[in-house]
């Protein structure tokens, strides 16, 4: 690129050339960014015993699925018992060609239900997040209600979706990541998390959870992210951002904070931070008193 289609150290505007080309852009996940799909490498996946296996990363889209699985065996549904796997996303892992296999987006988590084998069923895998919730509140009849407050828990479900992009990949690429600080994205991103943060603090006014008096899969999905960021475990970006002005989000946080299945669903594929929150690897629930 000549000079004046490249953003220099010092400053200058960018103007984007006819064919955009890949070249190194810096920052702590620049290894594992690439404009292509597909496997790089040959591996197969490790498997156990239980019917769920989990594939997965203790990042908030990956606690979603921890928590969920948590919550339906606190519930006493042993149905629900399953094996995580750590996917070692600096090292590549999700670019296995086994990981390709149940997610050909290469993002955690990823899902295989082998629950049905044993009828003659195929094994079912599950990739987002989002999908992994609904599949498994659907198929064990739990946290996820019937008529209209099932709109009102999808509702809230897709909004986190749909705006958690905002969040991380915007918010905290340029507010923690990016390899410099720059004053325009990281307004841009700032304003529309706050943004964000107050359309939960109004919803929360008046309803004990996301969706209403009820604890549900829409609380799982926006925990790990907004939750945490309110504690002041994401991208270390409270104080910058005010969080405990949102005090209905800060007593919500807090409230989830405390669940017994949420605190075991945030150690799994966990392998960072102090030691006794780490949780490699999981495959019974006396992994966690080790």
């Amino acid at each position: 690129m000549s000079n004046e289609e490249s953003t220099t150290n010092n400053g200058d505007s960018y103007t984007p050339p006819a064919v955009w080309q890949a070249e190194e852009s810096g920052g702590e996940f620049a290894n594992i960014n690439r404009p292509t799909a597909g496997a790089t490498h040959d591996k197969a996946l490790p498997a156990g015993k239980h019917p769920f296996q989990l594939h997965s990363l203790a990042t908030p889209n990956g606690v979603k699925v921890t928590i969920m699985l948590e919550e339906l065996i606190e519930k006493g549904i042993v149905e629900a018992e399953y094996d995580a796997y750590p996917i070692n996303i600096m090292e590549g892992d999700q670019f296995s060609s086994g990981f390709i296999d149940i997610n050909p987006n290469s993002k955690i988590p990823a899902l295989i239900d082998n629950s049905g084998i044993k009828a003659g069923e195929n094994p079912v895998r599950i990739f987002e997040s989002g999908a992994i919730l609904i599949h498994l509140a659907e198929k064990f009849d739990s946290f996820l209600p019937q008529g209209a407050a099932k709109a009102e828990v999808m509702s809230w479900l897709f909004w986190q979706m749909g705006s958690a992009p905002f969040l991380g990949g915007g918010f905290g690429h340029f507010y923690a990541y990016a390899p410099e600080k720059f004053e325009y994205p990281i307004n841009r991103y700032a304003m529309e998390v706050k943004r964000q943060l107050d359309v939960l603090d109004k919803q929360l006014a008046n309803n004990t959870y996301i969706s209403g008096e009820d604890y549900t899969i829409a609380d799982m999905a926006i925990w790990p992210w907004y939750g945490t960021l309110v504690i002041g475990g994401l991208y270390s970006a409270a104080e910058f951002l005010d969080v405990k002005s949102y005090k209905n989000v800060m007593r919500w946080a807090e409230a989830i904070a405390e669940r017994p299945a949420v605190k075991r669903g945030k150690m799994v594929n966990c392998t960072w931070g102090e030691p006794e929150g780490q949780l490699a690897e999981r495959h019974s629930q006396a992994d966690f008193n080790k």
